[in-house]
This record gives C-alpha cells, structure tokens and sequence, in this order.
C-alpha cells in the first residue's frame, strides 16, 4: 500500500512539474529542448509573414485561434521587429510533409516549415505552449501570455494520420463537420473518412439520381436503445448534405491540410439505394425502406445485384462524387456483403456463370472492380475494406484494414498500400471501459491504452512492406451517438493517443510520459467546449487536480 501512495505521489509530481513547465504537446515531437526564459505574448505583438500567400492558411489559423480562445487580436506588419512572431517557409525537397521547427526565444518567436504543411503544424505546436485557461477568453484585452522558451523539430511518422466520421446513422450538421475537422487539425491529423452512404440513409445530394434524397435519405424510426433494442421511436430521421455544402466542407478542411476521404457502400450496405431503386436488388419485386435498426448484415437483403443498370448508376454516383471531392483517395466500401443474397438469386448466379466469376467472392470483386475502374479513370486512387483481401484484390486499391491489423499486412505483402484501423485499437464507438455507464457498441472494451500502445509496423514485416502500410485512423460510428455531446464523449481522449500513434517516431513515444500531459490536453478540451471522457483519471490515487 505504501509503495501504491507513494508512486501516486511521483506521479502527481510529475504531473505538476509538467503543466509548471508549460510543455505538454500532442503528438511527442521529434524533439523538444527546453531553454530559459519566455516569451511575452499580448495583443501588441506583431505577426510577420516571410511569405503572405504560403503562409495565408497558417497565419489565419494561428490569428483565428487566438481570438476565438484568447480575445486577442494579432496585428500583421509588414516587417520583422523585436517581439514579434514570425512564420516562413523554406522549402526542403527531402523533407516529409509536415515538417518543421519552433524557435521560442524572449525576443520572439520563428516557426519554419520545410513546406506549407509543416508550417500549419508548427503553428499547431506553438498554439500548445500558450497556458491554457479554461472557461473564458484568457488574453482579454492585453493581457500578457507568457509562452515557455524552447526549441522543437519535428516531423510526421506516417503520411496517412485520419479520422472517420459515420454520418448515416446519425448525421450532424456542417459546422459540426467543420469543428470536428478543427479538431483534427489540432491533432496533425491529415484525412477526414466521410461516410455518406450505408442502410440507413444516402446522406449526399445526387442530381443524377434524385430518388436516392427523396426515399434513401430518410428512415421511419430509430431502435431504442442497443441492438436489438427494446422498440422503434417513431420520429422521421434523415437528411443529406447539398453539394455546396460538401464543397464548402471540402475548402474548409483544404485550409488545414486535411484531405476529405468520401464514402459510397457497395455492393452491401445498400438498403438506402434500394429503397430508391428496388430493381436494383435481388428482390426487384419487393418493397425496400432505409434500415432502421443497426448492423443489419445478413438478416435483411441490402445487396446490389449485377447488371447494365446498376454499373451505369454506381458510375454515375461515383462521378458525383469526385466531381465534389477532388482528394486522391475515394472510399468504395467493399465490406460485408451477404453473399447469400446471391446465392439465393438464379438471375445472379447465371451472371456468375456466364462471366466466368467462379462464385459469390468472385462476384464482389468484380463489384469492386468495376467500379476501381470508375476511380481510376478520374486519375484517384480506390480505398475498400479489408473484406477485399478475402474476395481477390483489385490492381491498384488500397487496403483499409478494420477487422484486426492482419488485413492490411497481408495487402502490404502482396503488394498494395494499407492503411490501419483495427476494431481492438481504433473503433472509438467500442466502450473504452468494462461496464461503460454511456451507451456503446458493447464489444470488448478499446481503452485509452489499447489506442495508444498499438504499434502499426510489426518488426516481422519487410522493409519494403512496411513501407506499403501508409497510416491509420480512428473510426466512429455513430449508431449509438446521436448528438454532440455522446461523440465527443467517445472521441476524447482517444483521437488525442491515435495522433501519436500516427505522427510520434516509435522512440520518442510512451505511455507515461503520454498520461502526465493528459491533465493539461482535458484543460485544451475545456478552453475549446469539446467533451470528454476522464476516466483514465477516476481512480483516488490518480486525482485530476
């Protein structure tokens, strides 16, 4: 017992001495060296671009934050003066994308990025070394902010560093989208999975296919509670986000170097579709409504079924898609298709047969690469769920690996990219802890540590594999998160371990020295409104404060 109270001892120590220091930065960098002195931060100080245009998007990041947590208004000047903040870019062909240095000295402050979306970041890193004040704008007026001096470089381990959002289960209006992207940028985080399409609604306006908005984007009722839930509200659920609406999102989320990744499910998962277009299915004959209960996966038919028509539409709502989203990547899904749903049609099975598919696996993947095609026509490259390892891999598609990491090894030793993010370390819908008093998907439990403590990269794995695993991200699915409030309860703190998962060099990054800068990041959750889970620090020895 004494050994307990005295490690609880150090440990808050510790947890002093670091908020003291003002150094509690999320993702570990490279390296921090912490100098003598601070720098004074009020709303004199001046903010010099070396640059205007490439440093435009860092500067209004940096001046919007300030203002909007700090009451602070950062004055531009035109040149470089004592007691100023200045950002440039030197560009460094060699250099990842993301890096940077932060130099924090009593006469001023210089972040550099070796390209501009090093710079961005860096700008994120110096945000963190202001004390944070929670429940009010901590810089009105004048007042004097002193930054803690130090030296920081600094650079991305993976070039994939993501977050998934469900929208169809529950959608959320865009200037949530918006924060959550916010976010994200906070985090160093890079891509921003949209998943616009499942069973339960097409969430994404098609001037193609109109009916996919008038019948697809609305479902009768919500279960209650968790699956199979105790009966069925009876409250219309849905919408779909406009076009202009998708690309203001897109502009948004370009402005912090997040690329948006959008979804559209197929060949399962297509309850929605059906129920705009019933000869779509296996069951032409047979009415069809968005789904309103969750993980429906072999207990209702929500299969497309081959044929001319329903190429043409996935070519056509595909093209819709990467009209509105110009990132690399675009998401296909290719994940839980119930093939018995084809075995039982004899009009699928004679398409089998007369393409020489072999069988009902051989079929997915001719889905997927049909519409592989589509992608690849537009110069993007096609993202599919693990489920495509099992099914035969499409030339070119890019692995996402939800099931467990194997997936994704298995991709990156036949030759794809992989990108990560298994259900035991990365699906933030899961509770995060044994007997959750929140609603979750009730599974076995992703706790902080667990997010944390994944290594992407196993040593088993070849050099040239490695290589070929490109990221990860987390995941959240929102059946059971319907407002604001129950999503971030799920995201914090795990959005905040999987940034170090996905940005720190495996050398720098640890488990402790990860809790001791919690305390701090929950203070960041609070100056920013956004929820959070605190239970890592509910146990008495461990006290928050």
């Amino acid at each position: 017992m004494r050994a307990l109270f005295l490690a609880a001892v150090f440990f808050m120590a510790q947890i002093q001495m670091s908020a003291k220091n003002g150094i509690s930065i999320i993702p570990e960098p490279v390296s921090v060296e912490i100098l003598q002195g601070f720098f004074p931060l009020n709303g004199e100080t001046g903010l010099v671009l070396f640059d205007t245009a490439a440093c435009r998007n860092a500067a209004d990041f940096l001046k919007g934050y300030l203002s909007r947590y700090y009451g602070m208004d950062l004055k531009e000047k035109a040149k470089k003066r004592g007691g100023c903040i200045g950002l440039e870019i030197k560009e460094v062909a060699e250099a990842k994308k993301g890096a940077y240095e932060l130099s924090v000295s009593p006469g001023g402050i210089r972040v550099t990025g070796y390209n501009r979306e090093g710079l961005f970041y860096g700008v994120q890193t110096l945000l963190q070394l202001l004390p944070v004040i929670p429940g009010g704008k901590a810089g009105e007026g004048s007042r004097l902010l002193e930054i803690p001096c130090a030296l920081v470089k600094d650079e991305p381990r993976f070039e994939y560093r993501g977050m998934h959002l469900d929208v169809v289960r529950h959608i959320f209006p865009v200037e949530y989208i918006k924060k959550y992207i916010d976010y994200m940028a906070m985090h160093k985080m890079n891509y921003f999975h949209w998943h616009l399409t499942d069973d339960q609604g097409w969430r994404m306006e098609s001037r193609s296919h109109p009916e996919l908005n008038a019948k697809g984007a609305y479902r009768d009722g919500t279960i209650i509670g968790r699956f199979p839930g105790t009966g069925l509200d009876s409250t219309v659920y849905g919408g779909y986000y406009t076009i202009e609406q998708m690309k203001e999102v897109v502009a948004y989320a370009a402005a912090r170097y997040i690329t948006v990744v959008p979804e559209i499910d197929m060949p399962g998962h297509c309850m929605a579709v059906l129920a705009a277009y019933p000869q779509f299915g296996t069951e032409p004959e047979k009415p069809v409504k968005p789904a309103v209960t969750w993980g429906i996966f072999n207990r209702e038919n929500n299969v497309l079924a081959p044929g001319a028509e329903v190429f043409q539409f996935l070519e056509d709502v595909f093209n819709e898609l990467m009209d509105i989203f110009p990132g690399r990547y675009i998401h296909m899904g290719a994940d839980e298709c119930a093939h018995k749903w084809w075995k039982e049609s004899p009009a699928v099975q004679a398409f089998i047969l007369s393409n020489g598919l072999k069988d009902e696996k051989g079929l997915q993947r001719y889905f997927a690469q049909r519409v592989s095609d589509v992608i690849t026509a537009r110069g993007r490259e096609a993202i599919g769920w693990d489920e495509m390892v099992d099914n035969g891999l499409v030339d070119g598609t890019v692995v996402m690996s939800w099931r467990n990491a194997n997936g994704a090894y298995k991709a990156a030793a036949r030759g794809h990219k992989a990108i990560l993010t298994p259900l035991a370390n990365s699906y933030f819908n899961v509770q995060q802890r044994e007997k959750e008093d929140s609603l979750f998907h009730n599974m076995k439990v992703v706790s902080l540590d667990k997010v944390y403590k994944f290594e992407p990269v196993p040593d088993s794995l070849s050099a040239l594999q490695a290589a070929r695993i490109i990221g990860g991200q987390g995941c959240m699915w929102t059946e059971y998160f319907p407002t604001v409030e129950k999503l971030e309860y799920a995201v914090f703190p795990r959005m905040s371990a999987i940034a170090e998962v996905y940005w720190s060099d495996k050398r720098v990054k640890n488990w402790p020295g990860f809790l001791l800068k919690l305390p701090v990041q929950f203070d960041r959750y609070d100056l920013w409104g956004a929820g959070y889970s605190s239970y890592v620090f509910d146990y008495e020895c461990f006290p928050r404060k």
